[in-house]
């Protein structure tokens, strides 16, 4: 397979940088039977598809392989009846893997494998190889490549087990994933929130508006990352399920001491029925024989002891190295809850200009209604003067300038009146 490259990204790229020359080996699975005659093409009226849907559910997938020893990667067809035989998995936990359900991210402990469901990687992880769903993400090309350098350049004197190193280089991904996703809305929401609060408009709004859902989904994400790793930091249990090496060590001295305590009992039962009878105080050989046993079985005690220490101390770095990843996811939830609190400090900085511009308004059209009422009484007078009625009021020199000056003194001192009652009822700003 061809060296994939991570262009075009429009996220920032994380640590993970490398592509890699792959071994391409294909395992075909067993071909299904064929369909009796004259059934191709039959389909109920109104009905799903069936065989499709189970073709889909049930087909092989591409798997890529890493093996842990020479660190040699493949590419594999496997489907999945044979990756529940071949990791002792449970159809749920691969279930968690398959492309064509959306499940939060997820690390399970199991017997003999650990399922990581994180973003985009997606792999069941062994003592003795790691088989990453392939698709063609980059970052998962990215991932294979990193975990074979790492494996091909480790140190003398690390004794971390293969399991941590590949579940600590899928949290790396997952992390520098999330945390690049966040530092692109960072860039791009800050100056919107700015241009926003300058202007206030349709475009902006919506454009806001798709910002913060994107910011809500992303949000969520991170919990439940970070949620994850929490409740495997704080589960000694779940920890200790995850240390597989230990755990394959443990089942082959178990299976090889079962084998020599048959062999020793075998020997013995051959060995009395061909010799003679003797008396018991004459045979050291049986009592050589109980001592061995006596000495197989305390060894035993002691190297599940000493593997108890052991399993100890690597949950110890397994914790150490969940709390480095935790502060790294951590830190991403703190930015994005700063951004979604810089969003509600926005939010509520437009409410507030928005009710300062309600209320001037409100102010204009109380200024109006009151300048309506003054003039409404200039009506009034040119209304009573206008009724067909003879006065003297008529005959008296400039009556017709009186009447308008006075008119306008009252209107003016009511117009007054109210805008001195409104700022006593501060209904309008002094």
């Amino acid at each position: 397979m061809a060296a994939a490259t991570a262009t075009g990204d429009s996220v920032k790229e994380p640590l993970l940088h490398r592509a890699y020359p792959s071994q391409v080996a294909s395992a075909s699975s067993p071909a299904l039977p064929s369909a009796p005659p004259g059934s191709a093409g039959r389909r109920f009226p109104g009905v799903l598809d069936v065989p499709n849907l189970k073709k889909r559910g049930g087909g092989t997938r591409s798997w890529i392989r890493v093996e842990a020893v020479t660190a040699s990667v493949q590419t594999l067809e496997i489907d999945k009846a044979t990756m529940m035989r071949r990791c002792e998995l449970p159809a749920r936990d691969l279930r968690l893997l398959d492309p064509l359900f959306v499940y939060p991210s997820t690390v399970l402990g199991r017997e003999r494998a650990i399922v990581v469901n994180l973003e985009q990687i997606r792999c069941v992880i062994t003592a003795d190889e790691v088989l990453l769903l392939n698709s063609l993400d980059s970052y998962v090309l990215q991932y294979a490549a990193e975990l074979q350098r790492r494996l091909l350049q480790r140190a003398e004197g690390d004794q971390l087990p293969f399991e941590f190193r590949a579940l600590e280089l899928a949290l790396e991904a997952a992390c520098s994933f999330l945390d690049a996703q966040a530092a692109e809305l960072e860039i791009e929401a800050y100056p919107l929130l700015d241009e926003l609060t300058s202007k206030i408009s349709t475009l902006n709004l919506e454009r806001v508006r798709r910002l913060k859902s994107r910011l809500v989904a992303l949000t969520r994400r991170v919990q439940k990352v970070r949620d994850e790793i929490e409740q495997l930091m704080d589960d000694d249990g779940d920890m200790a399920e995850m240390y597989l090496t230990e755990k394959k060590m443990r089942m082959e001295s178990s299976v090889f001491g079962d084998q020599s305590l048959l062999g020793y009992n075998s020997a013995g039962a051959a060995g009395a029925s061909v010799s003679a009878p003797v008396s018991p105080v004459s045979s050291p050989t049986e009592s050589r024989k109980l001592e061995k046993a006596f000495s197989l079985c305390r060894s035993r005690h002691d190297s599940t002891k000493s593997s108890d220490n052991t399993t100890t101390d690597h949950i110890q770095e397994l914790e150490m190295l969940l709390e480095a990843y935790f502060v790294v996811i951590d830190s991403t939830l703190n930015k994005l809850t700063s951004l979604k609190e810089y969003i509600d400090d926005t939010e509520d900085f437009i409410n507030i200009q928005l009710d300062n511009v309600r209320n001037q308004l409100i102010q204009f059209e109380l200024l109006l209604t009151t300048a309506t009422f003054v003039v409404a009484i200039f009506g009034v007078v040119a209304g009573i003067f206008g009724m067909n009625f003879e006065t003297s009021v008529f005959k008296i020199e400039n009556a017709f300038q009186w009447v308008l000056v006075i008119t306008s003194v009252v209107g003016v001192f009511i117009f007054c009146s109210f805008i001195w009652f409104f700022k006593y009822k501060r209904l309008m700003p002094l």
